[in-house]
């Protein structure tokens, strides 16, 4: 099933997508039963989060459309900015 990322950010006006996005570095982790990767984006200092149930492709040097939605996660007390991702397409 495809999404149409227009669709989503006028549904959801929180939403942000951004096309052509840099992948400098990807990182999965398991946790539990789920995958969480983690993606930065050249020119940001923003990870963008996303969990999926397999692994995913390495997206180092990619070129990815992404559509998420800010939001903060607290670890050891202290509050850091993240991107939860949605959805997210190479290139």
């Amino acid at each position: 099933m495809k999404t149409d990322p227009d669709k989503l950010t006028k549904t959801h006006k929180e939403l942000v997508h951004t096309e052509m996005s840099k992948v400098i570095s990807h990182v999965q982790r398991q946790v539990g039963e789920w995958h969480l990767n983690t993606v930065m984006i050249e020119g940001c200092d923003v990870p963008f989060k996303y969990k999926r149930k397999k692994i995913y492709k390495k997206l180092v040097g990619q070129r990815v459309n992404l559509t998420y939605y800010a939001m903060t996660e607290t670890v050891a007390g202290l509050e850091f900015e993240i991107m939860n991702v949605v959805r997210i397409r190479v290139a």
